[in-house]
Formats: structure tokens, sequence, C-alpha cells
């Protein structure tokens, strides 16, 4: 049986990449078999790597978005530091930065330039607001991204707006970014020529807004935040269990109504009652169905709770932890963790969500120390050790 080759097996990607957005993008493209190599400063490097220790000493964001790669260690504002750059894009076909506003440029580093220097190139910016407009060069950091559009306003309860748990707007940004590589990739084996990719995380962020978006501007009115409950549906929401747990359920329409009420409930009357037969009635009347729905699933443990949902076809879900997912039956049964090497030793991660069955396997390669790779590098570009050494010497490289 043939195996099909990763599909960027061949492709080389040089990512002058800091934080979330630019790294999980090209983190994609790494597990996907490109080759990545990440351009880091000599002072420390990529700064996500001191957001934390929690990964046995590594910081849980540089290891999540940075497996894979090969680390140099560069000064970009030296020029020969530049001119070692310009070497590893001769062979490359994607460059992704994301630094900020104008700083690529002033390096000559921005997509524009590069694509008309190396035409086959892809040439990927990654920003905040996007090139031009008055929020350009304004700082964009996730949390900022996720007020300016409008997600924090309707995440929460009715009293508290919160931002999303995860860095939403730089996972949006990298995922668009990810896939505007393989679309440009894509046309190049058509035309022979790369191209700009531009991406920001507002433009990202907003497109994922789109549902309250269009019901705000259209329907006249911003969705109410609702928790976890949902605004039009009930009983919709998380409820206690016996054992401390909490289980989400969900009731789309007045039939599973009906055997919730008989089969998990057992208060069949409620199926009739015209205070609960219809789903405009329970959405009117939330508080008394939730508590009639509460103290039901207040008399079980989670297990039962579940159980008893699940057989009378009631949508339903465990309000998991963090260690709660870790430990996922699911995940384990479909064998989706894996062992990836790192300076601190080996890490457990995910597969990628990406499969292609009958293909090889994800490239999931070590998470790279600071110019772990630099004179592997430098040494594939003809550099003797003299060179260097004076390199390192001068601080330009590390």
């Amino acid at each position: 049986m043939t195996i099909e080759p990763l599909p960027l097996d061949g492709i080389t990607v040089v990512s002058v990449e800091q934080a979330v957005s630019a790294p999980f993008a090209t983190r994609q493209l790494a597990d996907l078999g490109a080759r990545v190599i990440k351009v880091e400063r000599p002072d420390g490097g990529d700064f996500a790597r001191g957001y934390d220790t929690a990964a046995h000493g590594l910081a849980s964001h540089f290891v999540w978005a940075n497996r894979g790669k090969e680390s140099i260690a560069l000064d970009l504002k030296d020029p020969r530091g530049r001119e070692v750059l310009h070497r590893l894009l001769d062979g490359a076909d994607v460059f992704v930065q994301n630094l900020a506003q104008g700083a690529a440029a002033r390096l000559g580093l921005d997509s524009a330039a590069l694509c008309a220097r190396y035409p086959r190139l892809v040439a990927v910016d990654v920003s905040g607001y996007g090139p031009e407009g008055p929020y350009a060069h304004k700082r964009a950091y996730d949390m900022l991204v996720q007020c300016e559009a409008g997600l924090v306003s309707v995440t929460g309860t009715p009293e508290q707006p919160v931002k999303a748990g995860i860095p939403a707007a730089d996972i949006a940004a990298a995922m668009y970014a990810f896939s505007g590589v393989l679309a440009a990739l894509l046309r190049r084996g058509t035309t022979g020529r790369g191209g700009r990719v531009e991406v920001s995380m507002l433009d990202a962020l907003a497109e994922w807004m789109g549902h309250p978006l269009h019901h705000t501007m259209h329907g006249g009115e911003q969705p109410v935040r609702t928790g976890l409950a949902h605004a039009v549906i009930a009983p919709y929401d998380a409820y206690a269990t016996a054992d401390g747990d909490r289980v989400l359920l969900s009731v789309q329409n007045d039939r599973e109504w009906r055997r919730l009420a008989e089969q998990v409930l057992e208060r069949p009357e409620l199926a009739e009652d015209p205070g609960f037969a219809t789903n405009s009635a329970r959405t009117a009347n939330r508080v008394k169905t939730d508590a009639v729905v509460a103290e039901a699933l207040g008399r079980l443990g989670a297990d039962a709770a579940i159980g008893r949902l699940e057989a009378a076809g009631i949508a339903c879900a465990r309000l998991n932890s963090v260690a709660q997912l870790a430990a996922h039956p699911q995940l384990e049964a479909r064998d989706r963790w894996r062992e990836v090497g790192s300076p601190a030793g080996p890490l457990r991660a995910l597969l990628p969500p990406i499969g292609l069955p009958g293909g090889a396997a994800p490239h999931m390669g070590a998470v790279p120390a600071l110019g772990e790779h630099t004179e592997v590098l430098l040494d594939a570009l003809g550099m003797t050790g003299e060179q260097i050494a004076a390199l390192r010497r001068d601080g330009v490289v590390r």
C-alpha cells in the first residue's frame, strides 16, 4: 500500500514571528510537512518564550504554537543579519511576519518588497488592524482586539462582559493566514507566481462575529449576554448535579421537551402545561423552566443525569474542566495524543485536527530551543566556521 506524502513536503517557510498569531499559523504548515525556519531575536527570542513556565519550565503558549520548527537567532537590525535572512529566502516558498506595524517595511521585509524581489514567494503580513486606516499603528494584543471586535460585548452574563478564555483573535488570524498560504501556493501551481497575503486580527475576528453582527445590523438589536443559556431557546443551560458537577442540556423543539418532561424530569404533565408546552412559553417563563430542570438534575449524579438525558434523546454535555479535557475518553479512544520533544524533555501534544487518512503521519517535531539550529542553517548556506564565529562574537547570531 502506497502512503501519500504530507501535502507540504518540500515547502520551506521562513517566519519572523512572535506571540501567537503567526507562530500558530506556521505550526499548522509544519504539521502538514513544511520545513519552518523560525527567525528570533538573539536577546531572548520570541517573547512568548517568557509568558510562563507551566510546561515543565517552558512557556505553554510557546510549546503549543512552535513544535516542529527550526530556530535561528538573527539580529535583523544588523545588515549582516538581514543578509543571512535573504539567503534563507532565496530557497524559501513562504515568508510570514507579524512584527509591529511598520517594522517589517523599515527592514525591507514587507510583503510588497519581498514579492518584488522573489516572484515565486508567498509573503504573508499578519497585523492587528491592517496596513492602513486610523488603527493601523495601534497596539493589538488579543484581548484588545476582542474588545474592538465586540466579542467581549456578547460574551459573559447579563451583568458582566468577559473575554474569551482562549486567544480568539490570535487564533482567528492564524487560521486565515494558514488558509491564505495554502490558497496562494495552489495559485502559484497554476501561475508560477507567489504573491502577497494580508490578514489582520480585527478582520479575522469580525468575520467570526458574523451571527451577532448580522443580527444587530439587520434585526436592530444586539444579542444579549446569557452566560451558558441561550437567548431564544429554553431549557438550554448548565445545571448542577448531586455530585457537584454541571451538565449542559439543550432542548431544540417541543417534541424534545415532551421527552425531557416524561423521561428525565418525571413530570409528564409539563408536556401539556401551557406555561411550558412551547418554546415561546418556556423562554417567557425561563426562571420556572430552569427551576424544574435544576430540581430534577440536582437529584442525580452527573453520570446518571447524562445517561438519562441520552436515553431520552436530549443533547447534553458535561461542563468539563481543562484537566477533564486532558483526560477526555473520546480523545483517548481515538488515540489523539502523541509526545513531542522539547528542551525540557517529552511533552504530550494533540494530533492536528486535519486528518489525512492514508497519508503519512503529521510532522510533530520538537519544540526548538532559542537558536538551536543557527549553526546548522548557517553552515548549509555555505558560511565558514570563521564567518559564523565572527557573527556570534558581534551578537548578530546566537
